[in-house]
Parts: structure tokens; C-alpha cells; sequence
């Protein structure tokens, strides 16, 4: 965003504010769970003041190092063309000059990070909201049968309000964080002021000397300490929806220091009524506040999630247009914001999903082994990738790369290493949903350069083919033929089977090949290229960013200056379909051609994806051995 395009004055305060509800919601729900897991969860430790002290002073330098400086400070400079997130992060890495295996290692660790960010996109919502209803149980033990219905209730009511779109409410998003915020920074100033020497805890020395006093049992410690930063990828990855400034801003201004208020809050408590261990953010409530505060956590999870599942459906966009997932139903559900999409089949899955979660683990403290890891895990490939991009992007020097991302890298290691003795209590789940997902993105773009390959095997290029066309006496009717082309320069296949059939063809025809590229947007200067070759034959290049969506026919009503005087209601447009079947080569493996047969035959069709009009497409299919 350039200096004369940013928002000033009201403006930039109410971007700051949904910035609150979009960004910070993740993050801003850490408190529910995470001093609890430090001394209530699988590791936890006894309550003493050494230990409180010393907890609270890995939580406050967590905050600092990992979230302030890495992702604040040093990440979100990393944005492409102003988007964030892994997979723009690895589109930038893979824009960089290297060499081929390094290419190939940056497209491995953006494909494995980015399939992380599905197990987030299904725990997330079911322990923030299901950590948000077990405060009804601090109020009265009635409420203990009813807190997993509860919780079941909210999340299909959050996932079927996905296909509405936040443009109706997304106003609202913001108030409730800020107002969630202000609730964090006033219960922890309130227990603050009945203990003040937990501020102690402000300095490093407590968190050195806790685990130097704990050893292994303290180490394992930072893997419930870690849950206070899980929200930071976000911060990141809704880089495109606002610039760094009101990010900072909303950060340092108000975010970070309010959950430094409640955690040494809920420090405080537990020095005073060790007891509180169990629940100690509702615990520290007044006994007037409780009800209040278990529906204003409810509400912020519920806000919490809502990022968190927008950011897998575009995350999802990304990855289709960057040929890793079958093209998909995506429903805009703003006319304003293009980065308001609704993917209904995404939708469901995650719904199943953590519904599925919430009935099989019954209380958020079994979730809180599950979370974590694969956060740290995408966190130490962030880091990595980044080192690419200020080595060969910023152009920075060796030796200050190499301080840098070793600082980061040891951090995020040492998390990694603690959250790994977390797999066999539940962290192999967001593991497993990611090597599914890395499967699912492999599988479909081999499969898709397999079936690329056999369609070049004895293909005619397209200027042999006009060269005989033009010698021969081939009827020709009226109207306009457009024929889509994944190849710039081969005869489409659609167009020599319509030959061979029908004898016909159109007086004037058009090949439109639709490239993706490793960029969000493209420039609308820059959007297609035409060029006749014969004058009646025409090929037409059209290039998207992987943040946007193909629309041939705006495009093509675009050709008008240029001498092609369309007329959209005589031109007919021909797509091949092929049908896939198995073949004794060994290119894809049984269970690769399955699932490769099972997502194509799934697919969102060519005519949706590229918003052809229902009424002008011919399909011509054909058998594929694959």
C-alpha cells in the first residue's frame, strides 16, 4: 500500500479495529487455555512461586522473540505483492534466483507448511470454543453434561454462517475483540493489584533460572507455554486483507500488552489459591462477571474460528490456482472484498472434522496436546523460507541472514522439540491431516503433469495444423469457436475431435491457454497477450495471480480494440473431458490413480471455473489411459 493510498485519520482507526477482529482473534483467545496447560495440563508442574515466576517469564519473552520480533517485526516484511501467508511466502522464496534443488526444497517445505494449516483449521475452532464453555462449569457443576452438546451447538451454527459471508457482521468482529481485549487487560490488572510482585517475572532471569532449577520436566513445560503464541502464523497470513502499519499498531498499542495483564493476572491468582489451577482464567472473574464472560469468550472463539476457517478457504483458492488441488467451488461472498470466499465443500470437511474432534476428546485440555505442534513445525519452515527471502530478495548480507534466522531458528526448535513429546498424545492428528493433505497435493499435480504429457503425445502444433486446414475445402459455419488450451501452441484436442466428427469448422477461431503465476495478482496491463497467426486463428494468453479467479469471458469482451469484433451470443466454446483409466505403465501407483480418478472426477468443470455461459459449451470427450 503506497503512502498516498493509506488510510488516515477514521479511516485507519476503523481499519485498525476490524483489524482487531480479523488478525487478533486467535491469539487473543490464548489465555483461555494456556497458563492452565503449565500447571493443569499433561506436564504440568506444582504451584509455587519459583514456578509461576518463572512461567510467566517464558510467556512474556515468547511474546517478545517469537511474535514481536520474528513474525511483527522481521515476517510481515516478507509479503507478496502485499499478500501473506506460507504459500506467498513460498512463491516469493521460489521467485528467487537459486538452483534447482533448492527450488525443490523450498516447494516441499511451502507445500508441508501449508498442509499444517488444515490440522490448525480444525482444532482452532474446537478449542477455543470448547475452552469457552467449560467456564459454565466454574459457575455450577450442572453445566458439566451439557458443555460438549453446547460447544457442538456453536460450531454447526459457525460453520453453516460460513456461506453468508462476514460482510454482514464483519463490522461487529471487531467491537467484540476489542471489547474481549479490554476484558483480558482489566480481570489481569484486578488480580495484578492484589499480588503485584508477580511483575517480577518481567525479567529473563526467572525464565533461566526455571529451567535451569526443572531440567527436562521444565523444558516439556514450553510445550504449554508455546500455546501463547500459536495465533502469530495469523498475523501473517491475513497480511493481504491489511498492511503491516494497523497490524504493529493494534499489536504493540493494545493486543500484546493487555495479554501480558491477564496472564500475570491468572499468575496472581494462582500464587494466592494454588486450587485455581484447574480453570484459572474464569476462576479470577468476579463471581458478577462469570456468566458475562463465558458468553463474551464464546463469542470471541466463535470470531477466533471464523479467521481461522476463512484462512484455510484461502489458503485452498491458492493452492488450486497454483495446481496442487483440484479446481473447487468458491462462492464470493462480498462484492467489495475479493478475499471474502466461501468453499462449501472446504466448509463441510472442516466441520465433520471438528465436530468429530470435539465429541472424541471431551474436554480442551486432551485438545491442548494436539495443539501446538503443528504450528511449531510450520513456524520452523517460516523461518527457513524467510532466510531465502532476505538473502536473495532484501539482498542482505551472509553473516546478518545467518544472526538472524539462527536466533529465530533456535527458538523455534527449542518449541519444536518440547511439543514433540506431544505425538503420541494427540499431536500425530494435525500430522496426519497434513501428510493427507501433502498426499492429496502430490498426487494431483503428478497426476495432472502425467495426463499433461499423454495429451502432447502425438499432438500436432497448432501452426501445422492451420497449414493444412487452409489447403483443404473444410466447411465453415458462422460464429466464433473457443477452444481452451492448457499449451500454448498445440492443436487442442477438442478441436481436432470436432474436426474428425462434424467436418466443420468455425470462420473464426480462438485458443485460450490460462496461466497461473507464483505472484497474488497480475497486473491488469499485463493480463493477456493475443496474436493471430492465420486470419483465422488466434491464440490468447491470460495470466492470473494465485489470489485471483478466471473469467475468460470478461476477457475476451476485452478484445474489441484490438480487431476482434466478438459477438458473445455466436460464439460456442469446446472443452475437452477426458475419462481416465487404469494402465499397466506404473506412472501413478494404484492408490495414486484412485485418488488421482477420484479428485478428477470431482473437479469443479471447466465451465464453472472459467465462467463459460452454461448454454454455448460443447463437451468432447475421450478415454485416457493413465
Amino acid at each position: 500500500m503506497s503512502s498516498a493510498q493509506a488510510p488516515t485519520g477514521s479511516r485507519f482507526a476503523l481499519l485498525c479495529l476490524t483489524a482487531l477482529g480479523v488478525v487478533f482473534g486467535d491469539i487473543g483467545t490464548s489465555p483461555l487455555y494456556a497458563i492452565r496447560e503449565c500447571f493443569h495440563g499433561a506436564h504440568a508442574l506444582p504451584v509455587s512461586s519459583a514456578n509461576v515466576l518463572g512461567v510467566l517469564s517464558l510467556i512474556v519473552w515468547t511474546l517478545v522473540v517469537l511474535v514481536s520480533l520474528k513474525y511483527v517485526v522481521y515476517v510481515l516484511r516478507a509479503n507478496n505483492r502485499g499478500e501473506g501467508g506460507i504459500m506467498a511466502m513460498m512463491a516469493l522464496a521460489r521467485g528467487a534466483k537459486v538452483g534447482p534443488w533448492t527450488q525443490r526444497a523450498i516447494l516441499s517445505l511451502g507445500l508441508f507448511g501449508a498442509a499444517l494449516l488444515y490440522g490448525d483449521g480444525i482444532l482452532t475452532p474446537a478449542i477455543t470454543v470448547l475452552s469457552a464453555v467449560e467456564g459454565f462449569e466454574v459457575a455450577t457443576p450442572v453445566f458439566t453434561p451439557y458443555v460438549v452438546p453446547i460447544t457442538i451447538t456453536i460450531l454447526v451454527g459457525l460453520f453453516f454462517f460460513q456461506s453468508r459471508g462476514t460482510t454482514r457482521v464483519g463490522i461487529v468482529f471487531g467491537p467484540i475483540i476489542l471489547l474481549w481485549i479490554l476484558a483480558l487487560a482489566a480481570s489481569g490488572a484486578w488480580n495484578i493489584a492484589r499480588h503485584p510482585s508477580v511483575l517480577w517475572a518481567l525479567s529473563p532471569w526467572y525464565a533461566v533460572k526455571f529451567l535451569l532449577e526443572n531440567g527436562f520436566p521444565g523444558y516439556l513445560v514450553l510445550g504449554s507455554v508455546f500455546l501463547v503464541a500459536t495465533g502469530a502464523e495469523a498475523l501473517y497470513a491475513d497480511l493481504g486483507h491489511f498492511s503491516e502499519r494497523p497490524i504493529r499498531i493494534g499489536w504493540f498499542g493494545l493486543v500484546m500488552p493487555a495479554l501480558l495483564l491477564n496472564y500475570f493476572g491468572q499468575g496472581a491468582l494462582l500464587l494466592d489459591d494454588p486450587s485455581t489451577a484447574y480453570n484459572p482464567f474464569f476462576r479470577m472473574m468476579p463471581a458478577w462477571a462469570l456468566y458475562p464472560s463465558v458468553v463474551l469468550a464464546a463469542a470471541a472463539a466463535s470470531v477466533a474460528s471464523q479467521a481461522v476457517i476463512s484462512g484455510v478457504f484461502s489458503l485452498t483458492r491458492q493452492a488450486v490456482q497454483l495446481g496442487y488441488l483440484p479446481r473447487t467451488h468458491i462462492i464470493h461472498t462480498s462484492s467489495q472484498e475479493v478475499g471474502q470466499i466461501y468453499i462449501p465443500s472446504v466448509n463441510w470437511l472442516l466441520l465433520v472434522a471438528t465436530v468429530m474432534l470435539v465429541v472424541g476428546s471431551k474436554r480442551s485440555t486432551n485438545l491442548a496436546s494436539a495443539y501446538g505442534i503443528a504450528i511449531s513445525v510450520t513456524m520452523v519452515i517460516t523461518t527457513s523460507l524467510a532466510f531465502i527471502v532476505s538473502r536473495q530478495i532484501w539482498q542482505w548480507k551472509l553473516s546478518s541472514a545467518l544472526a538472524v534466522t539462527g536466533a529465530f531458528l533456535a527458538a523455534d526448535l527449542a518449541f519444536l522439540g518440547a511439543n514433540s513429546v506431544k505425538i503420541a498424545d494427540g499431536g500425530w492428528f494435525p500430522l496426519t491431516v497434513a501428510a493427507l493433505v501433502v498426499a492429496v497435493f502430490i498426487t494431483w499435480r503428478n497426476g495432472q503433469t502425467i495426463l499433461t504429457a499423454l495429451q502432447r503425445e502425438g499432438s500436432v502444433p497448432i501452426q501445422d495444423f492451420v497449414a493444412g486446414v487452409i489447403t483443404e475445402r473444410i466447411a465453415r459455419v458462422d460464429g466464433f469457436a473457443v477452444f481452451m488450451s492448457s499449451t500454448p501452441g498445440i492443436t487442442p484436442s477438442a478441436l481436432l475431435h470436432n474436426l474428425k466428427h462434424n467436418k466443420v469448422l468455425h470462420k473464426q477461431n480462438i485458443f485460450v491457454t490460462v496461466q497461473t503465476e507464483d505472484v497474488p495478482r497480475v497486473a491488469d496491463q499485463e493480463r493477456f497477450v493475443a496474436d493471430s497467426f492465420a486470419p483465422d486463428f488466434h491464440i490468447l494468453v491470460v495470466r492470473y495471480g494465485f489470489m485471483e479467479d478466471p473469467d475468460v469471458p470478461a476477457i475476451l469482451g476485452r478484445l474489441a480494440p484490438l480487431g476482434f469484433k466478438m459477438d458473445p451470443m455466436n460464439t460456442t466454446y469446446l472443452l475437452s473431458y477426458n475419462t481416465l483409466m487404469p494402465s499397466q505403465s506404473g506412472r501413478l501407483s494404484p492408490w495414486g490413480f484412485y485418488l488421482f480418478s477420484f479428485l478428477y472426477r470431482n473437479e469443479l468443470r471447466p465451465t464453472q471455473f472459467f465462467r463459460l455461459p452454461y448454454n454455448q459449451v460443447i463437451e468432447i470427450g475421450r478415454q485416457i489411459q493413465v
